[in-house]
């Protein structure tokens, strides 16, 4: 677990530090102004295209109170930075009407703990989800997946293929069934399970339709794992899922974090095919560079989760009053950490942060979080999607581009990815 705990805070020099500070050492939150409110801020303009609040809010208010969604709202990278770095101060264990996550999944996941509960649940599954693992055992199931649907887009056909329906969406469907070990799930049901617990997690308008859906998710994922959990206890293997069961946890802990899964490892790994086609096609050199270059296809990736990233927000909640960005918070204080905007933070991005360039210098940003809540499936999303989903899409129609005579449809802002992605291609 300390092997676990330590390479999971790399990138986190706050949180050596918080782990040591006392609130003497710190601002103390009666010294400093309270937020400013940022009662413009409009949750449909969010859903449609948040960049330009985030922008705004970054230049005017990095950390502002937002009365239409009951939160604080934390835009720029630094002070991001500093929440994730710091457990003690902001928790990911979020109570309230911000404990969406919660409520969508039906109970209580690792990413909603801190540690030591946080550290015990991960360590079950990180040998699943390490390079080595996803090299010798997942790498090739990826491979046949992406090669699978290559055929049916093709069988589709330039003129009627949509990306999201023909290949992103049914290859990081079974891609998660597989790594998961959910034997005889369809591709269908995966989709509209994690659609499901993203819509819910994403639920801060308290939409009684979406609670819904997630109801009759929940419900058939816990009657699906009702008989495999006993199986695995049996049969273990290397899925997740037989991890989790075979690790001392409890049954609730293992259904919750199997949902948790199923939430987030569909919607990124999905949203990160269609963006990275979305932006190869208005950036044509890119795409040339990268067609002619093999080696490039990592920082095509790792620029793509940057200028637009599938997870937009994510929840955290003060355990004391505080100063973050000189502006004070009181305990208890909702937070949305608002990984979005602070990734195209001009005061760490190098360059222009609104532009797409795989040749900027490097610098960490936060698609996949940061500290000990950096995501576990990070590596097996860029060998899914960077490595072999992507690269292979390229190599099968190489004059792949999104076709401008029908719609593209984006939605949402706390996940935010293309929901319709027609495409073209020539022979």
């Amino acid at each position: 677990m300390a092997d676990l705990i330590s390479t999971a805070r790399r990138g986190c020099p706050i949180a050596e530090a918080s782990a040591s500070s006392t609130p003497a050492a710190r601002q103390e939150p009666s010294e400093a102004p309270e937020a400013p409110s940022a009662d413009w801020v409009d949750p449909a303009a969010l859903a449609i295209d948040p960049y330009p609040t985030y922008a705004r809010l970054r230049r005017e208010a990095p950390v502002a109170w937002v009365p239409s969604l009951g939160r604080y709202l934390v835009t720029g990278y630094a002070q991001c930075h500093e929440v994730e770095c710091d457990q003690q101060t902001y928790t990911a264990d979020v109570g309230g009407t911000g404990a969406t996550m919660k409520r969508a999944l039906g109970g209580h996941p690792m990413l909603r703990k801190d540690d030591p509960e946080h550290a015990a649940e991960r360590a079950a599954v990180n040998p699943t989800l390490r390079p080595k693992a996803i090299k010798s055992r997942w790498a090739e199931i990826f491979d046949r997946n992406a090669r699978i649907y290559l055929d049916v887009l093709e069988a589709v056909g330039p003129e009627d293929a949509e990306l999201n329906r023909d290949y992103a969406s049914p290859v990081a469907s079974q891609n998660l069934i597989d790594i998961l070990g959910l034997p005889g799930v369809r591709v269908e049901d995966m989709r509209r399970w994690s659609h499901a617990f993203i819509a819910g997690t994403g639920n801060v308008l308290d939409d009684p339709d979406i609670w819904a859906r997630c109801e009759q998710a929940r419900t058939e994922v816990d009657d699906l794992l009702t008989e495999l959990v006993p199986h695995y206890l049996q049969h273990p293997n290397e899925s997740m899922t037989s991890a989790l069961a075979n690790s001392g946890l409890t049954h609730d802990a293992v259904t919750a974090n199997v949902k948790l899964t199923i939430a987030g490892g569909m919607n990124e790994p999905q949203h990160m095919i269609t963006n990275i086609v979305w932006a190869l096609s208005d950036h044509d050199t890119v795409r040339r560079e990268a067609l002619g270059d093999s080696s490039l296809w990592p920082k095509v990736f790792d620029e793509t989760v940057r200028w637009l990233s599938p997870i937009g927000m994510y929840p955290r909640q003060t355990t004391r009053a505080t100063v973050l960005g000189d502006v004070a918070l009181p305990a208890g204080a909702a937070i949305g950490v608002v990984v979005g905007s602070a990734n195209r933070d001009a005061s760490h991005v190098a360059g222009d942060p609104s532009t797409f360039d795989i040749h900027r210098e490097r610098r960490p940003h936060l698609a996949f979080g940061s500290g000990v809540h950096l995501c576990a499936g990070h590596w097996a999303a860029r060998s899914a999607v960077g490595d072999i989903a992507v690269p292979l899409l390229y190599q099968r129609f190489p004059t792949l581009s999104v076709d401008s005579g029908r719609e593209t449809r984006w939605d949402g802002w706390v996940f935010r990815g293309i929901t319709d992605l027609p495409v073209t291609w020539t022979d």
